[in-house]
């Protein structure tokens, strides 16, 4: 299939892309709203439970007769999967919804730098870590009052989506279709609902804790993995992953329509270069094979 059909359909296929995008954004701001009620491991779970549940139906996985190898790939999947979520969650309830978003957003980005050996993608890594920097408060903060603990988080989380990255990669080559994602999903679900019962009790199926979990299960899982599957049958792994760099400004936007939130002029140069870091080393690789993307956590 040519470039050009690749774009081809009823939807160009960068709107479809886009569409993940601010679902994927608007899922965590919601989730955001979600942490109060529930707490992290509550948030994780019932993310990871009613999304599962929409997968499963949808794809019926077949889980007889599978290799040692394929029950390895999708475990560690799942372990990333559900690591992202719970560190990327535990940031959203010290740092604004932009913040989280452009600190992780390093992750894939160094990954993508580790897999390269153009001398380009060190300059992007020096743009990231300085938007980093501006986008943290580390700038204009006083040490004691930086919220450290956010930061980690919010790094640990970039950390696990370089994670989740390589065992999607690996995942794929075990499972048809989405049949990898339904099981670690289910896996990821299993591991997290004792902990999400245990800290957040009856309040976890109340009905405004169910009610915003599967609007973050559809928002943040369902529906930019269905987009993304499509988007990237017509368009190459590059230009997806040059969009996927626009993320840290949708969360902001979202930050701010649902959460209210507001960003410095300093914290908004800090996601102006994170995105610009990521054009650039994503952008100098064409023609080559660029990291797979993932399908966004939050």
């Amino acid at each position: 299939m040519t470039e050009g059909r690749r774009g081809a359909g009823p939807v160009p296929a960068p709107l479809l892309v886009l569409g993940g995008i601010v679902s994927v954004q608007f899922g965590g701001a919601l989730a955001a709203t979600l942490l109060p009620l529930v707490g992290v491991p509550g948030s994780v779970a019932l993310r990871l439970a009613l999304a599962a549940l929409v997968v499963l139906a949808w794809t019926r996985p077949s889980v007889r007769r599978r290799s040692r190898a394929d029950w390895t790939a999708v475990a560690s999947y799942a372990a990333a999967l559900g690591a992202m979520n719970w560190c990327f969650y535990g940031s959203l309830q010290r740092l604004p919804i932009g913040v989280a978003v452009t600190i992780e957003f390093v992750g894939p980005l160094v990954l993508s730098a580790v897999l390269s050996r153009h001398l380009r993608d060190v300059a992007a890594v020096a743009l990231a870590a300085c938007g980093v920097v501006l986008v943290s408060g580390a700038v204009n903060t006083p040490l004691h009052q930086l919220d450290g603990v956010g930061i980690l988080l919010a790094l640990s989380a970039g950390a696990c989506w370089a994670a989740y990255i390589l065992t999607s990669r690996r995942t794929g080559q075990h499972f048809a279709g989405l049949d990898g994602l339904a099981i670690a999903m289910a896996l990821a679900a299993v591991v997290v609902l004792p902990f999400g019962a245990f800290e957040a009790g009856t309040r976890l199926v109340g009905g405004e804790a169910l009610l915003k979990g599967a609007g973050i299960a559809v928002l943040s899982s369902v529906l930019p993995y269905s987009l993304e599957m499509i988007a990237l049958r017509r368009i190459a792994p590059h230009v997806f992953g040059i969009l996927l760099s626009l993320e840290p400004a949708v969360a902001a936007l979202a930050g701010l329509i649902v959460l209210g939130q507001h960003l410095s002029a300093v914290k908004l140069l800090g996601m102006v270069l994170v995105v610009s870091a990521s054009v650039l080393i994503l952008g100098v690789r064409e023609g080559a094979e660029a990291a797979a993307p993932p399908p966004q956590d939050l």
